[in-house]
């Protein structure tokens, strides 16, 4: 295959954030099972037997994949022959995806800890102990490592779903490491690996570090850099109205029904729920409207894919905080459509201001310092790289103050 290294501009991607906000979803409703609804509605866990939601974050891990390689990756072959230009583009990288997520995942670990010191008469957050070491494995991006130790052991604390946003942060430091250290046998040695894991049989351990969508979805982003990505085109979807929304439903299905077998010990659940995740970002990544037409769903969509970052942070906190409200006032039985509704409402409103006041300014922020960053280092390089062929003093310093 020919990679093109010429990264092409393009605006955000509606199919992708329509992905992204079925993701977010499908992590909420598996989530509001024991969570906000307690212990649980029957009609869900009927639900549950047949197929499950969890696999939205499967889901996420091929778009992370996807979206990220496809920027980065072609970033650094364009300089694959210099060490020192590798490493300022790995570091602006590091720069830009700290300031994008870490200030939101920040504010919402130290919002749990507080709760479960002030607002906790239901034991709904479990104890101050058990937040503190799970606010610190949040932190540290090892939360994957705790969730899989604690799992059905010892409580983890409020901040379960941080197990996810680690194991992205340390893909997101081991990525760009093995790209430009393996350079262009970097797709199969990645190819490699994938082909050994997606036939594993998980354990808990080995479910925390479920890699397959993220290298899946890097590979989709290094075939989507050559000509055969433009051969593959599904324009077929185009042409037969209703096609696109009907993979869509069938392949969504299919991850649930796999995410079913995985906890009967299926071997290749957990590769079969990442090859039809790809297979959705495949046909989204086009952003050709072949999965939903535009219409009021896919903007209603499109604006949760904006938000789903902040949704999946503040969601369990609401969910625990409207249970913390409903013992207070000694509301044994809610009906659940009404805390349904209250819960997801409170969720858009929370995501809304964490998304504008938040990671919007910081992620800006984060862009005008990673290019600061690279512009400063790269003078630095051009500056040396100069050196030995301008003999007279003068002039150096006259090409250095310019």
């Amino acid at each position: 295959m020919r990679i093109m290294t010429t990264a092409t501009s393009r605006s955000s991607n509606t199919d992708i954030e329509c992905l992204r906000a079925l993701a977010v979803i499908g992590v909420m409703i598996h989530h509001a099972q024991g969570n906000l609804f307690h212990p649980g509605l029957p009609l869900l866990d009927r639900i549950f037997a047949i197929g499950q939601t969890w696999c939205g974050v499967d889901l996420f891990f091929a778009i992370s994949g996807f979206v990220i390689a496809r920027s980065l990756l072609p970033q650094l072959a364009t300089v694959s022959g210099s060490l020192a230009a590798q490493c300022r583009i790995i570091a602006a990288f590091w720069i830009r995806r700290a300031w994008r997520l870490l200030p939101s995942a920040w504010l919402w670990l130290v919002v749990m800890l507080l709760a479960s010191m002030v607002a906790n008469r239901s034991g709904v957050f479990q104890s101050v102990h058990a937040n503190l070491i799970a606010t610190l494995a949040g932190f540290f991006n090892v939360a994957n490592i705790r969730y899989a130790d604690s799992f059905y052991q010892y409580p983890y604390g409020a901040s379960f779903v941080y197990w996810s946003l680690s194991l992205e942060e340390q893909f997101y430091v081991v990525l760009p490491l093995l790209a430009a250290c393996t350079r262009r046998y970097f797709p199969w040695i990645l190819a490699a690996l994938l082909a050994i894991q997606l036939p594993m049989h998980r354990s808990i351990l080995a479910m925390a570090f479920r890699t397959d969508a993220l290298g899946l979805g890097v590979l989709l982003a290094v075939v989507s850099k050559t000509t055969l990505y433009a051969k593959v085109e599904p324009r077929v979807l185009a042409r037969v109205r209703g096609s696109g929304g009907l993979i869509l439903a069938l392949l969504l299905s299919l991850t649930a029904v796999l995410a079913v077998l995985n906890e009967k010990h299926s071997s290749f659940a957990i590769g079969g729920i990442a090859i039809a995740t790809t297979a959705l970002v495949w046909i989204a990544s086009y952003d050709a409207n072949y999965l939903i037409r535009q219409s009021w769903l896919k903007r209603g969509l499109t604006w949760i894919g904006n938000r789903s970052y902040a949704i999946y942070l503040c969601h369990i906190p609401i969910f625990f905080l409207l249970r913390e409200f409903c013992f207070r006032f000694g509301l044994e039985h809610p009906s659940a459509w009404l805390l349904g509704a209250t819960a997801a409402c409170l969720i858009a409103l929370v995501a809304e201001m964490n998304f504008r006041y938040v990671e919007q300014p910081l992620r800006h922020h984060g862009r005008q310092v990673a290019n600061r960053f690279s512009t400063r280092h790269q003078r630095k390089t051009d500056s040396a790289s100069d050196a030995p062929v301008r003999s007279p003093p003068n002039e150096s310093q006259t090409a250095v103050s310019a």
